[in-house]
Parts: C-alpha cells; sequence; structure tokens
C-alpha cells in the first residue's frame, strides 16, 4: 500500500513538472499563454463564420493582406505595438473593401481579386521590411513572437477580443442568417450587408491582434483549424463555438509546451498542435468524418 502511495505521489510529480512547472517557473510562458487563449477566445468564433460562408481561404488572404500595414509602422516606429496594429488594421480593411467592390463591379469573383490583393501585400509588406529592418524583423512579422508578448501587447489582444465578443453578440442572429441562408434574409430585411461588414472588421482587427503573438502567416491557423475540427464533432452552432474555442486553448497550452522541450518556434507549435486535432477529427469525428462515413457505408451494405 505504502508502495503504490509513493509510486502516485512521485508519478504526480512528474506530472506537475512535465505539464506545469514551465508555467510556474517562466513568466514568458504564462504571459504566452494569456495571449493565446484570449486569442482562442475571440477567434475561434470568427473561423467558425468563415467556414460556414465558405471563406477560410479568404481569412489567409487578409491575413497576409495586414503586411504592409504593419511594415509601415514598423518604418515609422520599429516594433512599436500601437503602429503596426493600427497600420494593419488599416490594409486589412482596405484590401477587404478593395476586393468587395472588384467582385461587384467587375466579371472578377471575390476569391480571386482577394488572391490578387494578397499576393501584393505580402510582396509589398516585405518589401517595406526589408528597406529598415533585418531578416530578424521579417520573421517576427511573419512568423510572430509569442513567448515575447508583453503588458502592452496582452491588453491590445485583450481589447481586441472584447470588442469581437460584444460584436458578435450584437449581430449574432443576421450573422447566422446570412452565413445558413443569406436569400432569406436579403428577402426579409436589409441587416446582411451591415452584419457582413461588421464580420469583416472583427476578422480584421483578430488577424492584427493574432500577427503579435503568431504573425501574419499563422494568425489565421487559430481561427481556421479549431472550427474545422469542431465541425467533426459538435451539431449546432453554439456547440461548434465551444468545442473550438477549447481546442484553441488546448492547441496554445500544448504548443508551447512542444516549443518548449523541443526548442522549436513557438507559434508553429500552436498551430501544428491545432493541425494535429483537426486531422484526429477528420478521421474519427462523430459527424462526416472517415470514420463515420465509413460506418455508415457498412451498414447500408449490410
Amino acid at each position: 500500500m505504502l508502495y503504490s502511495y509513493d509510486a502516485a505521489r512521485i508519478g504526480g510529480l512528474l506530472l506537475w513538472d512535465l505539464l506545469v512547472e514551465p508555467f510556474v517557473e517562466f513568466a514568458f510562458m504564462r504571459r504566452a499563454l494569456v495571449g493565446g487563449s484570449i486569442l482562442s477566445l475571440s477567434a475561434a468564433p470568427i473561423g467558425i463564420f468563415l467556414m460556414f460562408r465558405r471563406m477560410s481561404l479568404a481569412g489567409d488572404a487578409m491575413a497576409h493582406a495586414v503586411l504592409p500595414g504593419a511594415a509601415a509602422g514598423f518604418l515609422i516606429s520599429g516594433l512599436a505595438i500601437l503602429p503596426m496594429t493600427l497600420g494593419g488594421f488599416a490594409a486589412g480593411l482596405i484590401v477587404a473593401i478593395l476586393s468587395g467592390l472588384v467582385s461587384r463591379l467587375t466579371i472578377q469573383r471575390e476569391d480571386s481579386s482577394l488572391a490578387a490583393f494578397y499576393l501584393i501585400s505580402l510582396a509589398l509588406g516585405v518589401l517595406l521590411i526589408s528597406l529598415r529592418g533585418s531578416n530578424v524583423d521579417l520573421v517576427h512579422v511573419l512568423f510572430g513572437t509569442v513567448l515575447a508578448l508583453d503588458n502592452d501587447a496582452l491588453i491590445l489582444i485583450g481589447i481586441v477580443a472584447t470588442v469581437t465578443l460584444v460584436g458578435i453578440a450584437a449581430v449574432w442572429r443576421p450573422l447566422v442568417a446570412d452565413s445558413l441562408d443569406p436569400q432569406f434574409l436579403r428577402s426579409v430585411s436589409r441587416s446582411g450587408n451591415v452584419a457582413h461588414l461588421i464580420f469583416l472588421t472583427l476578422a480584421v482587427l483578430n488577424l492584427v491582434g493574432g500577427f503579435q503573438a503568431l504573425g501574419t502567416l499563422m494568425s489565421v491557423g487559430l481561427m481556421i483549424l479549431p472550427a474545422a475540427a469542431a465541425r467533426f464533432w459538435a451539431r449546432s452552432l453554439e456547440g461548434i463555438c465551444g468545442l473550438a474555442i477549447v481546442t484553441g486553448l488546448l492547441s496554445t497550452y500544448f504548443g508551447l509546451l512542444l516549443s518548449y522541450y523541443l526548442g522549436v518556434a513557438s507559434g508553429p507549435s500552436i498551430i501544428l498542435v491545432a493541425g494535429a486535432v483537426y486531422v484526429i477529427s477528420l478521421l474519427a469525428g462523430t459527424r462526416g468524418a472517415i470514420s463515420s462515413r465509413l460506418r455508415s457505408t457498412r451498414h447500408r451494405t449490410a
């Protein structure tokens, strides 16, 4: 009995050392965990609506569109948070609005115009950073430094999450209707266009907040991957939202641990953990995943 107690105590201490000690011992790990967790709360719902509106790749394009504005802020004041944030937000909104105008005024569809503007934005942003910065600065902007988040960055991310959650709550019903049945909403109300504009603004705002931690290339990952994984498990929209947030939180936690123990980049580690959850959900999820489709096929042939 005493041996079993000692073994359990040693096992508990080992688990504590592996799973908790890095966050207790190092302040930068705690700040990274807080920042990533706050991002998960706001980015996951945005990702769900991007998915239902078939705009997942558009979200990736808008993430790259943030780059030239952030680069302009970098040219003015270096890696200061506020100028880069304001510049990135303005650039992302401009690209989103321009792509929408092009799709309405020309024969080109919105996905094509977004792809064109995204390539232009990416090239322009890299060019601007190379005028004054180094390769280290470029990597910082493209891939983020979640382990270097300071109090100002956490405050910014917290403001972004608060505005996002309040904004989504304010336009929840028209946003859901516009995502699932836009023709019906247009027939009974004109609120769809307003909801779409507010949603695009919130999406760009989250991408701007996310690039402080994950960079412009990785920030969209915390939006799309948890939402896509949750789709294979939950039925209701609220359930998908809750599961996507939990997935984002767990991806942040285990991604930071993976980065800590392997000594690899933290942002990509978080996204890779979220990607692993997506692959597992794709294979073993209970709703529309490969395993469930195979089971239904066997039932029909039996």
